[in-house]
C-alpha cells in the first residue's frame, strides 16, 4: 500500500482506508476467490460451496472429497484444495485428517449466497434493502449502507423522469415495468427506515440519510400517477389502422420483438432500385434535370466578358470549329452492320460510362420522322431499320463503367408493320416497343466531344 500513496502518508492515518485494512482476513478471502480467469473462479466457488452445503456432517474426509468431486480432473481438484487450505479458506485437522471451512471462508460463503439469491433483473434494489434488513436486525447499520441505497433510489428515480420526458411508449412502459418490480422493496425499505428513524441511539449522519432515503422514496410514489397520465397522453395521439383493431403501438411492439432477418424480409420488394414516381411525366422530368444538371452549370461557367481588341481579320472565310463525330460515325457503323438486332446490355457499354451514356442516348433518335429533311449522322441513325424495344426491368452489365442498363433490345423494322404506341399501365414484363413518338424541340444536333455554340437570348 505505501507504494500506492504520496509521500509522507501513512495508510492507517486514512479514515478512509481504516475499515478496510481491519478486514483483511475477509478481503483475502476473497481476492482468493475471485483471481484469476473465468473458469477457474467458477471451480473454486462450485468445490467451497458444495463442501459448505453439508451442514450435518461439516467435516469431510479426503476420499469424501474425491468421491464428491469425481467428475472434475483429480490434478485440477487437488490444486483448488490446496489453493484454498493455504489461503485458510479451508482448515486442515491432523489429528483428525478431514478438511473443514474457516470462519472466513463461511462468511465469503453467506456473501456470495445472498448475491446469488438476488441475481434477476432489479433485484439489485432488493439486495441492497436486504443487506440494510440483516444489520438492522442485528443492530448494526451504518451510514454506508444506507448510503447505497438512498444513491440506488436516485437512479432509479432519474431513470423514470428521463423516460416520461422522453414520450417513447417503450421506454415509459419499461419504467412502469421497473418500478412494479421494485415496488415491494421499496415498501419493504420504507419499514426499515421508519424503523431506523425511531431509534434514538444512532448518529446524526445515519439519521440524515434515512431522512434523504424517505424523501426519495416519496418521490418514487408519485412516479406511478406520472406514468399513468404519460400512457392516457400517448393513447389519445395513438393512429388506430383503419377498423383491423391495430394501431401504431402494435406495429412498434412487433418491430421490435422480431430478429434483424425478419426485419429485413419485410423490406423484399417493397425499394425501388431507381425512384419510379407515377405522378410525373418522364419526358418532363427529363427536360428538367437535363437543365438542372447541365444548362444551369453552363450558364455560371460562360464568360461574358467582351473580349480584346484585335486586327481586321486579312482572310476572307472565317474558319469555323470542327465538331468530333468519330464516337457517332462508330456507333453508326455498328448498327448498321446489325441485321438480326440484339441486347443494349451487349451492344450499348463500350469504353467508359461517359460514352456509353452518349450511345445509349443516340438510340433515341432511331425511326425519327423528321429525318428525311436533314442530314448527317443523326438522319443516318434514324434511316437505320431498327426499332427500340424496352421493359421497366433492369439487368446487371459490370463493364464499361455501366452498374446496370434497362432490359432491351434492337429489333428489325420492315417499315409496314405499324409501331404500337407505348401503354403506360402495362405490366413490367411486357414490352413497349419505342419507335420515336411525338416529335419535341430538339437542340442542334452535334457529336460526342464538342458541346453546341449556345445562341444568345434577345429581347
Amino acid at each position: 500500500m505505501r507504494d500506492f500513496l504520496r509521500p509522507g502518508i501513512v495508510a492507517e492515518d486514512l479514515p478512509e482506508l481504516h475499515p478496510l485494512l481491519a478486514a483483511r482476513d475477509q478481503l483475502r478471502a476473497f481476492s482468493t476467490l475471485f483471481h484469476g480467469g473465468e473458469e477457474a473462479v467458477m471451480l473454486r466457488l462450485l468445490v467451497l460451496r458444495a463442501i459448505g452445503e453439508r451442514g450435518e456432517a461439516p467435516d469431510w474426509s479426503p476420499q469424501e472429497l474425491r468421491d464428491t468431486f469425481s467428475y472434475l480432473d483429480p490434478v485440477k481438484c487437488d490444486t483448488v484444495l490446496q489453493r484454498l487450505r493455504d489461503n485458510h479458506l479451508l482448515l486442515w485437522d491432523g489429528a483428525t485428517q478431514r478438511y473443514r471451512i474457516s470462519p472466513v471462508g463461511r462468511q465469503a460463503l453467506a456473501a456470495i449466497g445472498m448475491l446469488l439469491q438476488f441475481n434477476r433483473e432489479g433485484d439489485e434494489l432488493a439486495y441492497v434493502t436486504a443487506q440494510i434488513a440483516a444489520g438492522q436486525a442485528v443492530g448494526k447499520v451504518g451510514a454506508d449502507d444506507l448510503q447505497h441505497l438512498l444513491s440506488r433510489l436516485n437512479e432509479l428515480r432519474a431513470d423514470f423522469d428521463e423516460a416520461v420526458l422522453s414520450g417513447s411508449e417503450h421506454r415509459i412502459h419499461r419504467a412502469a415495468n421497473t418500478l412494479q418490480s421494485v415496488w415491494r422493496w421499496v415498501e419493504k425499505g420504507t419499514e426499515i427506515v421508519n424503523r431506523i428513524a425511531a431509534d434514538d441511539m444512532l448518529d446524526a449522519a445515519t439519521h440524515r440519510v434515512a431522512q434523504q432515503i424517505g424523501r426519495a422514496q416519496s418521490a418514487m410514489l408519485r412516479q406511478t400517477s406520472v406514468f399513468q397520465r404519460a400512457l392516457n397522453q400517448l393513447d389519445r395521439h395513438r393512429v388506430h389502422l383503419g377498423a383491423s383493431g391495430l394501431s401504431s403501438s402494435d406495429v412498434n411492439r412487433y418491430l421490435r420483438a422480431i430478429d434483424a432477418k425478419a426485419l429485413r424480409a419485410h423490406a423484399d420488394d417493397a425499394l425501388a432500385t431507381v425512384p419510379a414516381p407515377a405522378f410525373a411525366l418522364s419526358p418532363i422530368a427529363l427536360d428538367v434535370a437535363e437543365f438542372e444538371l447541365i444548362e444551369r452549370e453552363r450558364e455560371a461557367a460562360e464568360n461574358e466578358d467582351l473580349p480584346n481588341a484585335q486586327a481586321v481579320p486579312t482572310d476572307a472565310a472565317i474558319p469555323l470549329p470542327e465538331s468530333d463525330e468519330t464516337v457517332a460515325r462508330n456507333w453508326l457503323d455498328q448498327l448498321g452492320a446489325l441485321a438480326e438486332g440484339g441486347r443494349l446490355a451487349d451492344l450499348v457499354p463500350d469504353g467508359d460510362f461517359v460514352r456509353s451514356a452518349y450511345r445509349f442516348s443516340l438510340l433515341g433518335l432511331l425511326g425519327d420522322p423528321g429525318a428525311e429533311n436533314r442530314s448527317g449522322v443523326s438522319a443516318e441513325l434514324a434511316r437505320i431499320p431498327l426499332r427500340w424495344r424496352t421493359t421497366r426491368e433492369l439487368e446487371p452489365v459490370g463493364r464499361a463503367g455501366v452498374a446496370m442498363i434497362s432490359r432491351s433490345e434492337l429489333v428489325p423494322y420492315d417499315g409496314d408493320e405499324p409501331a404500337p404506341e407505348p401503354s403506360g399501365d402495362a405490366p413490367d414484363d411486357a414490352h413497349a416497343e419505342v419507335p420515336a413518338a411525338a416529335p419535341r424541340k430538339r437542340k442542334q444536333q452535334v457529336g460526342a466531344g464538342k458541346a453546341p455554340a449556345k445562341r444568345k437570348k434577345t429581347a
